[in-house]
C-alpha cells in the first residue's frame, strides 16, 4: 500500500494540495481524476519524492518515502512523467534498458535484457527495438517509455510491493492504444504485488477501469471510492462545471456531456 497523510504543498501564496489523506491499495488500478490546475500532477511528484510537502507524509509500505534512499526506492517504484522528449538519438532498446539502471553497475545482465525484451514484446514496441527514439511518432514514444517503466519493476520482489505511477499515460495515444494499455495494466495488477496509481482526464475511462477513483478539486480531495461513489453529478459539477447525463448498462458507467 502507498498512503500520503495530511499533504499540503504550496509555492509562494499559491496552495497547490491543502491537507490531502489518500490511500492505494495493492493490485488495485487507483486512477486520479480532476479538472486542470486541481493538484493532480502535484500530487503525483510529492507520491514520488520529486518535490517536498510542508507538512504530511507519504509511505511505501511501513516505510516513510524520506527514509528511503533514491537508488533503493527505483528499484521498485518507476514513474512515467508527461515529459517523454529526449535529447539523445538512442535507440527504443536503449530507452527501456534506462528502466533497469537501477539494478546494475556497468554493464546490464542477462536478467536485465530479459526484463528490457519481456518488456518490449509486452508492450508491442519489440519490432522498434533498433529504431532511432527521435524518428518515432507520439504514440510509439509513449509506448516506449511503457516498456521502459515496466522493466523498471518486471520482477516480482520477495515480501515487498512494486509501484507504478503513470502522470497522465494516455496523453499520446489513439483510442485503440488507450484501451489496450488500461488492459495491459489490468495484466499486470494480476500479480497482486503491484500498486498502480495513474492520473487521466477521460471520466468514461476512469469509470470503465478503475477500483478506485480519487477526485481533486481546488487542492483538495472532493471524494474517493468507487465510480458509483465519485462519479455522481453533484461531484462532476462541482469539480467541472458541467452536469453529466450518467448512463447505467449491465454494470457499467457511461457520463455524456451537454
Amino acid at each position: 500500500m502507498l498512503t500520503a497523510k495530511n499533504i499540503t504543498y504550496s509555492v509562494g501564496e499559491k496552495r497547490l494540495l491543502d491537507d490531502v489523506s489518500v490511500e492505494f491499495s495493492t493490485g488495485k488500478l487507483n486512477l486520479i481524476i480532476g479538472p486542470n490546475g486541481a493538484g493532480k500532477s502535484t500530487l503525483v511528484k510529492v507520491l514520488c519524492n520529486q518535490i517536498q510537502p510542508q507538512s504530511g507524509s507519504v509511505y511505501y509500505g511501513d516505510k516513510e518515502v524520506n527514509k528511503i534512499s533514491t537508488v533503493d526506492l527505483a528499484r521498485f517504484r518507476s514513474v512515467l512523467s508527461q515529459n517523454i522528449e529526449l535529447a539523445f538519438p538512442l535507440t527504443v532498446s536503449e530507452v527501456v534498458m534506462m528502466g533497469r539502471y537501477p539494478h546494475f553497475t556497468g554493464k546490464p545482465s542477462e536478467k536485465d535484457r530479459t526484463a528490457c525484451e519481456e518488456a518490449m514484446r509486452f508492450f508491442d514496441v519489440f519490432a522498434l527495438a533498433d529504431r532511432n527514439y527521435m524518428t518515432l511518432s507520439g504514440g510509439e514514444k509513449q509506448r516506449t517509455h511503457f516498456a521502459r517503466v515496466a522493466a523498471q519493476i518486471w520482477y516480482p520482489i520477495k515480501e515487498s510491493c512494486r509501484y507504478l505511477i503513470l502522470d497522465e499515460p494516455l496523453t499520446f495515444l489513439d483510442v485503440h492504444y488507450q484501451f489496450d494499455f488500461m488492459h495491459k495494466i489490468i495484466q499486470l495488477l494480476q500479480s497482486n504485488d503491484m500498486v498502480v496509481i495513474g492520473v487521466v482526464h477521460d471520466l468514461n475511462l476512469a469509470a470503465k477501469f478503475a477500483d478506485k477513483i480519487i477526485l481533486l478539486h481546488q487542492a483538495k480531495v472532493l471524494s474517493s471510492g468507487t465510480k458509483d461513489q465519485v462519479l455522481t453529478k453533484e461531484n462532476i459539477k462541482t469539480a467541472y462545471q458541467l452536469e453529466p447525463v450518467i448512463h447505467r448498462e449491465n454494470g457499467a458507467m457511461y457520463l455524456f456531456f451537454e
